[in-house]
C-alpha cells in the first residue's frame, strides 16, 4: 500500500483483462492475478528474468562498490539508488551478507558481485580497466562539483560513520567530495551515493523525457 494526500492507495495493477498478450515475456501468474510489484508501468506483469534481460540491454557504464564490515543498514538504500540509476553491477566489499529491507527487493533487478575485501574489488577492477572512485569527504578529495568522472568507473563509497577505510582510499584512483554547507561534517551514505551516480547521469546518460515510456 502507498499513501497519497492521506489516501490510502494500491500498488501495481490487478489481473490482466482477457485475451491476454501472447509473449514470452509476460508471467501467467501475474497476468491471472496482478502485478504489485515496485516495477515501472513498462515491466508490468513482465517476469523477473525478462526485466533484467531488458535492463541488461541499456545499463550504464559505472558500477557501484560500498564496504560492509559492519552490517549497515545503508547499503540498501545504496543498491535501490543504483538500481533507479541503472548501474552496471553492484559490488558488496567485506561481510557477504548485508541489510537487504532498504533495497525494496530491486536487488532483484540488478547483478550483484561480492568481494572479500578492497584487494579482491581492486583486482577486479583492474583486470576490467576501470578506475575506483572514491566518495567522502576527506584532505585531499578533489570537489565532485567540480570534477568529470570517467565514463567507466567503479564508485566505492565506505560505511555510515567511518567512510571510506584507508585500504579503500590506497586503492582508490582519486577520491571525490561532496560540497556541504551547513554544520554537519558528513551527510548519510545513502545521499551521498544518490548524488554521485547523479553527477555521472548528469554527464553521460541519454535522458529521455521524464521516464521511460
Amino acid at each position: 500500500m502507498q499513501y497519497d494526500d492521506g489516501f490510502v492507495t494500491e500498488i501495481g495493477v490487478g489481473p490482466h483483462p482477457l485475451p491476454w498478450p501472447v509473449d514470452e515475456r509476460y508471467d501467467p501468474e501475474l497476468l491471472a492475478h496482478g502485478d504489485r510489484r515496485n516495477v515501472g508501468d513498462a515491466y508490468r506483469y513482465w517476469t523477473r528474468e525478462a526485466i533484467v534481460a531488458d535492463l541488461d540491454l541499456r545499463r550504464h557504464d559505472f558500477h557501484v562498490a560500498v564496504e560492509n564490515w559492519g552490517h549497515d543498514f545503508n547499503i540498501g538504500s545504496v543498491v535501490r539508488t543504483a538500481n533507479a540509476f541503472l548501474a552496471k553491477e553492484i559490488h558488496i566489499v567485506g561481510r557477504r551478507r548485508w541489510n537487504r529491507r532498504g533495497a525494496m527487493v530491486t536487488d532483484r533487478y540488478q547483478h550483484v558481485r561480492h568481494h572479500p575485501d578492497t584487494e579482491s574489488l581492486t583486482a577486479w577492477a583492474v583486470a576490467e580497466g576501470l578506475p575506483i572512485i572514491g566518495i567522502d569527504n576527506l584532505p585531499g578529495a578533489v570537489p565532485l562539483e567540480r570534477t568529470e568522472l570517467p565514463r567507466r568507473c567503479v564508485l566505492l563509497f565506505g560505511q555510515e560513520g567511518p567512510g571510506l577505510t584507508e585500504e579503500a582510499r590506497k586503492h582508490a584512483a582519486m577520491v571525490c567530495s561532496i560540497a556541504q554547507f551547513g554544520s554537519t561534517r558528513s551527510i548519510n551514505a545513502g545521499a551521498a551515493a544518490a548524488i554521485a551516480m547523479h553527477a555521472w547521469v548528469q554527464r553521460y546518460a541519454e535522458i529521455q523525457g521524464a521516464g521511460r515510456e
